[in-house]
């Protein structure tokens, strides 16, 4: 077991920093920069705060990077539990990867056309908003192929988690809804349909349960005969 709380330490760790860096790119920028409906607004706002606009690409790659070793911490602690169902979560955070660094380089091609003084003054106003606008919707688009992804690999590890008798049983349940939160998610992003926010709420408590629990608690000992609990094996 104390190879365990080892393990369960080092994947809320890496946990922590996706958790806030994804909180810093995917929320707390774009609510200081984006302008709904007025891409001139959000043009001007990139402009004036570009550091901070280069300071979320940067949060988001970091993000991104650090995604397949958490994925890879995970499988670590809960392999035993289900082999393949720990490839599984594993194959869909690689699959979601590229895809994520592709959405991030619209933001990356967003920022050099900003920064480049003569094609700015090469190009009307209305010509460079088209051009910002296009790209930043290459992003939101790719971003929500994302969420496909995001959604299914939680599906795979809150079934580890709910089985493995190492953390709570009620994480799990939650990070299976929050799988079928994002799916529904993703489906009124491509429909256009409008949904409450709080349909991510499970996923949210769910990771965020999930990656205090195993920093702060790390993994509790198995319920003794409870079947298919994680073995101290490496």
């Amino acid at each position: 077991m104390r190879a365990n709380r080892r393990r369960a330490r080092t994947a809320g760790a890496i946990y922590l920093v996706v958790a806030l860096t994804g909180i810093f790119s995917l929320g707390y920028v774009p609510a200081q920069i984006h302008v709904p409906g007025d891409v001139h607004a959000t043009v001007d706002k990139i402009v004036a705060l570009k550091s901070l606009f280069r300071l979320g690409i940067l949060s988001e790659l970091i993000q991104y990077t650090l995604f397949l070793p958490l994925a890879f911490a995970l499988y670590r602690l809960l392999r035993n539990v289900n082999k393949s169902v720990a490839v599984a979560m594993v194959t869909l955070v690689a699959v979601s990867i590229p895809i994520a660094f592709g959405a991030v380089a619209n933001k990356m091609d967003v920022l050099s056309l900003l920064s480049d003084d003569k094609l700015v003054r090469a190009l009307t106003t209305d010509q460079l908003d088209t051009q910002v606008r296009l790209l930043l919707d290459s992003y939101s688009n790719t971003i929500l192929l994302c969420e496909i992804f995001w959604g299914l690999w939680l599906f795979p590890f809150g079934y580890l988690v709910f089985k493995s008798g190492v953390l709570p049983k009620a994480l799990g349940v939650l990070l299976m809804v929050g799988c079928f939160s994002y799916l529904f998610d993703f489906v009124a992003g491509f429909t256009e349909t409008a949904i409450p926010s709080l349909i991510l709420l499970p996923a949210s408590i769910g990771e965020i349960g999930t990656c205090l629990w195993l920093l702060v608690v790390g993994a509790k000992p198995p319920v003794p005969g409870e079947a298919d609990v994680v073995s101290p094996a490496t």
